[in-house]
């Protein structure tokens, strides 16, 4: 199995002077560590489940390409681009740029988008949901041919390019992969099925409702003639991890260890999770060494864990 960080949150306690060093410290812990990701909200407002809206948020993909240049292995992602923020083409420039400078470590994390505060403070359209989905799937068909010998133009109903050339082209092979966020029966987890390498469900939901989803998305593999374990299954989570876990909120490695091996049970291969104390170095500690253990995880229907190096 494979553990991910996720920082959601940069209201630290050496503010904006010190985000920069901070960042990169919680960066190079996560990475010798051994976690196997480290994910950026790609929002520009912070979203009401993690703090107010006027609270400190990083651009993600400069923070994405700073973390870049202090890590060594740990993949690199925005959990995940909302589709309207910035032309089809140009991201996929730029998630192609994150792949090279970064030696392919890049993630190519998207999704439909939802935060309508967001555009209307800072004036990009939001369309209706129908239309953003159109627009998401016209991404992931120009995304995949620029990173194919491709340089033909690309016809959709919203996007018209006239020459997809993207050089050089990403180190990851065939392309760095693609998560597509969300838990949508009828239309995400179809667009899943037919163009990602993995899917992130929120943990949160419940086993009953993880285990729906993974089903649905079984189904819509079935449906493309796509094999459902050529897709990596993620979760994501939020802990303060402590030795003990004994304080309110608190979650001690034993404990997580167990809540790994039921994610596993029902095919999770990578949990991905914020961590409320992730300015310090003590959860990271213990991280290093649930490593280990957790590397020997087989999730459900898989003969070995996937390769947790890169």
């Amino acid at each position: 199995m494979r553990l991910g960080l996720q920082v959601s949150n940069f209201t630290w306690p050496g503010g904006a002077a010190h985000l920069g060093e901070d960042f990169a410290t919680a960066s190079k812990r996560a990475d010798e560590a051994g976690m196997y990701s480290l994910w950026v909200m790609d929002h520009f407002f912070q979203i009401r489940n993690v703090g107010p809206v006027e609270a400190d948020m990083l651009e993600g993909y400069s923070a994405l390409s700073y973390a870049a240049g202090v890590t060594k292995k740990v993949k690199l992602g925005t959990m995940v681009t909302g589709v309207t923020y910035r032309y089809p083409g140009l991201l996929a420039k730029t998630v192609t740029t994150l792949d090279v400078l970064s030696g392919g470590r890049a993630y190519f994390g998207i999704g439909a988008a939802w935060n309508e505060e967001e555009h209307q403070g800072l004036g990009v359209p939001f369309p209706p949901l129908k239309e953003r989905f159109e627009l998401l799937e016209e991404t992931l068909q120009i995304a995949l041919q620029m990173w194919s010998d491709s340089e033909e133009p690309y016809a959709g109903k919203h996007n018209k390019l006239g020459r997809t050339l993207n050089v050089p082209q990403a180190l990851s092979k065939p392309h760095p992969p693609i998560l597509i966020g969300g838990g949508g029966e009828q239309k995400t987890l179809r667009l899943v099925a037919k163009y990602g390498d993995a899917c992130n469900l929120f943990a949160r939901m419940g086993d009953e409702v993880v285990n729906h989803k993974l089903e649905v998305l079984r189904q819509h593999c079935a449906e493309v003639g796509r094999d459902y374990n050529d897709i990596e299954k993620t979760t994501l989570g939020f802990y303060k991890l402590t030795k003990d876990g004994n304080g309110q909120g608190e979650t001690s490695p034993a404990k997580l260890l167990e809540e790994l091996h039921h994610l596993a049970e029902m095919g999770i291969d990578q949990h991905i999770f914020s961590l409320n104390n992730v300015t310090e170095a003590a959860p990271f500690d213990l991280i290093a060494q649930l490593v280990p253990e957790v590397n020997k995880i087989v999730p459900a229907g898989r003969t070995a864990p996937l390769p947790n190096t890169n």
